[in-house]
């Protein structure tokens, strides 16, 4: 293993262990009732469907990227594995009957993910992929080869946190906005500022100017604000 791979599967690690210890956390303090909900209404199907789903967006769509980007090898992606564990547990919840959200208690675990998963993509350099085109700023970054790059790694990171903290202060109020509908909102969030940092990636192009991710947040953006629309009263 490289020291590139080792650096990045450790913070890998502390992103799940990390994740894991703040949801339980936010599910302590204000989520119990709309867990026992969810539970009361779903089997361990919902977690294969979910990892199923998760696994499968990760890789197709992490690698198309690479393909696309005249790289070989497989890839796997942050926004693949939202995107594919959305369409599976969409499609589980409509065999189900299941009209309300059931992703509120992945909120803050998949913020703090993203956030420390992010720090272990910059530190790895350029043998990971996710580093930006080249740039005059004075915060640019030279991942090893002596190019100052945008570290869009950073924007990403810093812009989960700036969720967590609105996204905390609106649970701490029991906002209906974070209490019924807060996984919609972050997964449209999440899209939006991924959409703005994929303009500064290298990536190869699916349609004109937009990569792969490009279109797969604004899927993710469209399913946020339909979703938002039309579950006013489902709990998160």
């Amino acid at each position: 293993m490289s020291d590139a791979a080792a650096i990045h599967l450790l913070f890998d690690l502390a992103a799940w262990a990390a994740g894991l210890i703040a949801g339980f956390l936010v599910y302590r303090w204000r989520l119990t009732e709309v867990v026992a909900r969810t539970a009361a209404r779903t089997t361990p199907g919902y977690f294969v469907a979910l990892a199923a789903g998760g696994l499968l967006g990760a890789f197709l769509l992490g690698t198309l990227n690479l393909h696309l980007s005249a790289h070989t090898g497989v890839g796997r992606s942050i926004l693949g594995a939202l995107f594919g564990a959305i369409v599976a547990i969409e499609v589980y919840k409509l065999k189900k009957g299941i009209r309300f959200s059931t992703g509120g208690i992945f909120v803050v675990p998949f913020c703090v993910g993203v956030m420390v998963g992010r720090l272990g993509c910059l530190a790895s350099g350029l043998d990971d992929f996710t580093y930006g085109i080249p740039t005059g700023a004075a915060w640019g970054w030279d991942f090893g080869d002596g190019v100052m790059r945008h570290p869009v790694q950073l924007y990403e990171a810093v812009a989960m946190a700036a969720f967590l903290i609105v996204y905390l202060i609106l649970l701490a109020r029991r906002s209906p906005l974070a209490v019924q509908r807060g996984f919609y909102l972050c997964a449209g969030w999440y899209a939006a500022q991924r959409f703005l940092w994929e303009f500064l990636k290298p990536y190869g192009g699916a349609i004109g100017p937009l990569n792969t991710f490009h279109i797969v947040s604004i899927l993710i953006m469209l399913y946020s604000l339909i979703m938002i629309g039309t579950h006013r009263h489902a709990d998160a």
